[in-house]
């Protein structure tokens, strides 16, 4: 169907969401941080990526800014558990500064497939 790259800087995170994409019939890959997504992306494109917000190297925020200056039509959504102090705000910035949905963790398996739909609808 498309090919989604999950980034996260937790291990878990990431094998739970590839593994829900891949069940739904998605090629799915990982990185571990901002910089990782942005060289996977510039190698061979994806149709929509799935970024934490709060990880090391290159935040969420920053990635989402530096790939939708140079792939505004790339799909993006943005998750986030607000870290330590559970600020959901990241979210409401990633969504300032262009995500296309943005996800609260915990969340659902429908809930993610929902916006990955969404988004591929698009």
């Amino acid at each position: 169907m498309a090919r989604i790259l999950v980034v996260d800087d937790e291990e878990l995170a990431r094998f739970t969401i590839r593994d829900i994409l891949e069940t739904a019939g998605h090629d799915v890959d990982e990185a571990a941080n901002g910089n990782e997504a942005i060289s996977y992306q510039t190698a061979n494109p994806f149709d929509l990526i799935i970024t934490d917000i709060i990880m090391p190297e290159k935040e969420g925020v920053e990635t989402i800014i530096e790939l939708k200056r140079d792939y505004p039509d790339l799909k993006i959504i943005a998750i986030s558990g607000g870290g330590r102090t559970k600020n959901l705000d990241f979210l409401k910035l990633a969504d300032e500064f262009g995500a296309d949905k943005i996800l609260a963790k915990p969340f659902s398996e429908e809930e993610l497939l929902e916006r990955v739909n969404a988004c591929l609808a698009t």
